[in-house]
């Protein structure tokens, strides 16, 4: 009996202890599952380089059509500014400026509610009184008017100033802190955020209107 069970467990023990070491090939399973892990870091990285291209596009779609006015204003005011071969520059500001008050109180008219509540969201004179974005809306009809037919040009220009300096107040104070609302002057039909674009439209009026009262008036 002690015999039997001595080759019993020689014969059990002895082939188990060979096949053992070729049991290990199955742990490169683990490899494989590491390449996978490590082959989808590279699409977050891809995700976030997209976003500086995706900016840059989306800054010129935002703003295009106020590059397109500008653009339409200055080609149309340097074309205006040479009635007899010698440039103008005094008519061709007069043009501008014209065309600029006639054009973005044309889109403020098209939604003139619309307009006032997003002007009283950073003006400093309509955030206390709403009713001062209907008016105006006009102003700037008025001005772009009297600036094509050259009504008084002295009071209109000293006009223009005063009214683009108080504007241009709540812009600055709008920008300065960093607060994310829309800007109003193309009235509520296209959703332009409030920036430094805004800032340079005011400016851009201001110099003229002041250039034009004090070195040709």
């Amino acid at each position: 009996m002690t015999h039997t069970h001595t080759t019993t467990a020689t014969a059990t023990t002895c082939p188990s202890c060979h096949p053992a070491q070729p049991v290990q090939p199955s742990q490169p399973a683990q490899p494989v599952h590491h390449h996978e892990h490590h082959s989808a870091v590279p699409a977050s990285h891809v995700h976030h380089s997209a976003d500086p291209s995706m900016s840059t596009g989306s800054w010129f779609s935002t703003y295009k059509p106020l590059l397109l006015i500008f653009g339409y204003l200055l080609l149309i005011s340097m074309m205006a500014a040479r009635p007899a071969g010698v440039f103008n520059i005094e008519l061709a500001m007069r043009v501008f400026m014209s065309g600029f008050f006639l054009t973005f109180s044309f889109f403020k008219m098209l939604d003139l509610p619309g307009f006032a509540d997003s002007y009283a969201t950073y003006d400093i004179i309509a955030r206390r009184f709403r009713n001062w974005g209907y008016i105006y809306a006009f102003i700037e009809l008025a001005l772009g008017i009297l600036l094509a037919v050259g009504f008084q040009p002295f009071y209109t220009n000293l006009a223009t100033m005063l009214i683009m300096t108080v504007s241009i107040i709540g812009v600055l104070q709008s920008v300065l802190n960093r607060r994310r609302i829309q800007c109003a002057c193309l009235g509520a039909v296209f959703n332009l955020p409030m920036s430094t674009i805004t800032i340079i439209e005011d400016a851009l009026m201001i110099g003229m209107s002041g250039t034009m009262l004090f070195y040709f008036h």
